[in-house]
């Protein structure tokens, strides 16, 4: 299942990737929005990652302008890894080491065409891990020593 989220800005690039979507025969939920009336992307960036945090998605896309806003509103959330990419290559490397599990794309940067190669990338990629694993820990801890309310100098760091 992938969780979708959008702004009024990312809305017509959502619609396209949906078909895609389909087209792939995935399933997916759509958190919003719905129209093209005007809306604050950390909503709906907040709400599809909600649903990858906690399982009820494997994996999100989410759209806005530019992509950066949203993805920095998804990752809010705890244990969500989103990255903005603007071609397939950062797709690939955002799963195959970071073992992202959001894309944002902004609507106003690429076209539906790159955009379907970016998503696809991004879907199609798994996680390598190895080397990898031991940095997705750490970002993890990072995000663990923040909840925990820990600072530097009780964590014995610089």
């Amino acid at each position: 299942m992938i969780a979708l989220g959008s702004d009024h800005a990312g809305l017509p690039l959502k619609l396209e990737i949906i078909k895609l979507l389909e087209e792939r025969g995935l399933e997916y939920t759509d958190f919003g929005v719905l129209t093209n009336e005007w809306a604050d992307y950390p909503t709906y960036g907040r709400l599809a990652a909600e649903a990858v945090a906690d399982g009820r998605c494997e994996r999100g896309l989410v759209f806005c302008g530019s992509g950066i806003g949203i993805s920095i509103s998804a990752n809010k959330v705890p244990g969500i890894r989103c990255a903005v990419c603007s071609e397939p290559y950062s797709a690939q490397m955002s799963r195959l080491h970071n073992d992202a599990n959001m894309l944002a794309l902004g609507a106003r940067v690429v076209g539906v065409d790159l955009a379907r190669m970016i998503v696809n990338t991004f879907l199609d990629t798994g996680f390598e891990g190895g080397r990898h694993q031991g940095r997705v820990e750490l970002i993890a801890g990072i995000e663990q020593d923040y909840h925990s309310g820990l600072t530097n100098e009780e964590q014995d760091v610089c």
